[in-house]
């Protein structure tokens, strides 16, 4: 349990440390602002890459990957289209973490935001 908190408060600190690196390359200074425009961008990333790993965990895109594979598959190879495997069996990223982090920036930002307008 402790291995696995110690390594999510790296991530969300590497996290924060790209997005104030990413304020002085594109901004050349750290504003509120700046920190809020580009946690946007990263929270927005985190949050729709674990949204499209869960809809490729449900099965949804299975019957379109093996029908590419057959279709496209050579012709010396005689597969059946039941022992191709669904991109839900080749994928296996786990997409919890990468919710948490977009929750956590996310959240962080929302706190900026207050700070901003306040």
């Amino acid at each position: 349990m402790k291995t696995n908190f110690k390594k999510n408060l790296i991530i969300l600190s590497i996290t924060q440390l790209m997005i104030v690196i990413i304020s002085l390359i594109f901004h050349h200074n750290i504003t509120l602002n700046s920190y809020i425009d580009i946690s946007f961008f990263v929270t927005a990333g985190y949050i729709l890459l674990s949204l499209l790993l869960f809809t490729i965990h449900s099965g949804f895109y299975d019957v379109m990957s093996k029908s590419f594979n057959y279709v496209l598959s050579r012709k010396e190879e005689k597969r059946r289209f039941e022992d191709i495997p669904g991109l839900s069996e080749l994928i296996t990223i786990n997409e919890k973490p990468l919710l948490l982090h977009g929750l956590i920036t996310g959240l962080l930002m929302t706190a900026a935001l207050i700070v901003y307008y306040a």
